[in-house]
């Protein structure tokens, strides 16, 4: 009667400080997320820039001399670009630049660029969603025109400054070499903008989906370039389906993901609909039909 009293009280004592723990662990936050306080500014700085340059990028940027500046090397640069790029591309200066300000839970990721003449800013917001960023404020530049590839190490270094947390080198790796194959889709389809929205949906369907296998990867790559009108050969689906498995795999927050692309995709749909960019398709289609009317009054004039 005794030994069954005692384990009574063992069980007891064990349930109770199992759900001591439980609500200790609910009740507490945790040390990756309490540095993450919206407002928050990191601003990274190209390495090679010139004192007067870095001076120059920090008024451009808006900050002061007491903001968290840190720097990135080209060295940084190489090691997440340099199994995608040839070395000449990435080059050997770090000179882009980057600010990311944490904002408010559901706000989304926001990207603004200048004297960046290769990657969008809706490419840069894409890679971060995969590199696990969110509901951030980002600014890319540098003192004059350069492609903004190594753009993204300087922003995913800034917002683990800013936030606390580790970025995993897989999604880094993942997150890199996603922003070059959609530059290199968009070269290719001559639309940018379209190649960042194929990455987008793709990614949407796989975080629905959860594909297991590589072919049903390839699958949902195939079916969304379907949908988009996007012609890709055997090359280019290949190389996309190793890219986006890879992404498949990583230990993603898929709810999260879901929301953040969601964001992406409302900022897309507010700037493809809003009334300049409605006005300005009018003036083009405007132009295009008085030009094509020209062409047809002088051959029928021949």
């Amino acid at each position: 009667m005794i030994s069954m009293i005692r384990k009574k009280k063992i069980h007891l004592f064990s349930f109770t400080a199992l759900m001591g723990i439980l609500l200790f662990s609910f009740v507490m936050p945790t040390a990756a997320s309490a540095d993450a306080v919206a407002g928050e500014t990191v601003v990274t700085l190209g390495q090679d820039l010139t004192p007067q340059q870095k001076e120059q990028i920090k008024q451009e940027m808006g900050v002061d001399n007491n903001a968290r500046v840190i720097e990135v090397t080209n060295q940084e640069e190489h090691k997440y670009l340099g199994n995608y790029l040839d070395a000449s591309t990435i080059g050997t200066r770090a000179l882009s630049s980057a600010k990311i300000t944490l904002a408010d839970p559901g706000t989304g990721i926001k990207v603004k660029t200048h004297n960046i003449t290769t990657i969008t800013e809706t490419m840069y917001a894409n890679a971060l969603i995969t590199a696990g960023v969110k509901d951030a404020d980002v600014y890319v530049t540098a003192p004059m025109k350069v492609s903004g590839t190594a753009g993204l190490t300087g922003i995913i270094k800034a917002f683990e400054t800013a936030t606390g947390q580790q970025v995993s080198e897989e999604q880094k790796q993942v997150a890199n070499e996603e922003m070059v194959r959609t530059s290199e889709l968009g070269e290719k389809i001559g639309d940018k903008q379209k190649a960042a929205e194929f990455m987008m949906k793709v990614k949407e369907e796989i975080a629905k989906q959860q594909p297991q296998t590589a072919e049903e990867v390839r699958d949902i790559i195939v079916n969304v370039a379907g949908d988009l009108n996007i012609n890709l050969n055997d090359q280019d689906i290949n190389q996309l389906t190793q890219l986006m498995n890879k992404f498949s795999q990583l230990n993603i927050d898929w709810d999260a993901l879901t929301s953040q692309v969601n964001k992406l995709q409302g900022q897309l749909d507010k700037v493809l609909n809003s009334p300049e960019t409605q006005n300005f398709l009018e003036q083009l289609f405007a132009w295009l039909s008085e030009l094509w009317n020209s062409i047809k009054s002088a051959l029928a004039s021949q």
